[in-house]
């Protein structure tokens, strides 16, 4: 297999301490360099490179993929910059800042002829795969409800640029939710509807502090999506529910599955207590299959080997800019 150069576009949290890692230990990739506005951060990985920007990055004819750990409102510029040099892209979720952007993005890995991938590592949680393939061989009967709620206090300071909708879009509907709704993607297909409601009630920010959406899904599957950053109460509850029983995530970042089928009895209103539990861990760092994934859909040339494609990570964009326009909540 051949050796991946990548450079890394933005070094914040989520770059330092996952996305550099999993690129170190990927034995097919090489850390090449960094996109920074602080070239004193890259001399904490001796032998890379240092360019102020993207377009300056891509210059560099070794360089064969990049990651882009930017703010939002930057995806589309830094990736379609890359594209257009030859580059792959390997871009963080949501995939742009608003729908049309994130159109732009896919049109551009069309004509370009290079992968762009987006970073919903949650479709290679080995959960999230195995409930997908017990939907398919109807252990729960026709799936009816998904559920999503990811709850907690505000982001760190060091993430600060989540609470300026020029940059993030808007706050945890962008952030977290763009998560949960690409898994019901996953798990039922292109959603068909989307609306919901924001608000901002605890917080003083210029972006919604929570969120809830309701989704349509091929085969009349309902979603429901509420994530918030008012709450003291960490939730991060994952679950569906089919006409014979239903299959448990909670907390979705754990390991645990669960799957309760048939009824407690008449008048109960669920199923049964108990049921089948399966343990099945994420790897200790979730961005490390996302990167093993690509770089093996980058030697393949295969588009369709992507965890998830430009295509389909397209497709929150779309849902979220459909619930912001069903809801009066401006900031």
């Amino acid at each position: 297999m051949s050796e991946i150069n990548w450079v890394v576009a933005g070094v914040g949290e989520i770059a330092r301490k996952r996305v550099i890692p999993a690129i170190l230990a990927e034995k097919h990739s090489t850390l090449y360099g960094l996109v920074t506005r602080d070239p004193a951060k890259a001399d904490e990985f001796p032998g890379t490179g240092a360019w102020p920007t993207v377009e300056d990055a891509v210059q560099d004819p070794d360089v064969d993929a990049v990651y882009i750990s930017l703010p939002v409102a930057l995806h589309a510029d830094a990736a379609i910059a890359a594209l257009r040099a030859g580059k792959h892209v390997l871009c963080e979720k949501p995939m742009a800042i608003d729908n049309h952007h994130a159109e732009r993005m896919a049109q551009e890995a069309r004509q370009s002829g290079r992968l762009l991938g987006v970073a919903y590592y949650r479709r290679l949680y080995p959960k999230l795969i195995r409930t997908k393939q017990l939907i398919a061989e109807g252990v729960i009967g026709q799936p009816l409800l998904v559920e999503a709620n990811c709850h907690g206090w505000l982001e760190s300071e060091e993430r600060a640029w989540l609470r300026d909708p020029a940059l993030a879009g808007g706050g945890p509907l962008y952030d977290t939710a763009s998560h949960r709704i690409d898994a019901m993607h996953f798990l039922f297909g292109k959603s068909e509807s989307a609306c919901g409601r924001r608000s901002n009630v605890v917080h003083n920010l210029a972006v919604e502090d929570a969120a809830t959406a309701v989704l349509s899904f091929p085969g009349g599957v309902h979603g429901i999506v509420d994530v918030r950053w008012n709450s003291r109460v960490r939730r991060d509850q994952f679950r569906i529910l089919g006409v014979d029983g239903e299959i448990n995530l909670d907390p979705l970042n754990g390991p645990e599955l669960r799957v309760n089928t048939g009824s407690s009895g008449p008048g109960t209103g669920g199923p049964s207590a108990g049921g089948q539990v399966e343990m099945l861990p994420a790897h200790e760092n979730v961005h490390y299959p996302l990167v093993q994934n690509f770089v093996g859909a980058v030697v393949a040339n295969s588009v369709a080997s992507l965890a998830c494609p430009a295509e389909q990570g397209h497709w929150v964009d779309w849902a979220i800019e459909k619930i912001v326009r069903s809801d009066p909540w401006r900031p």
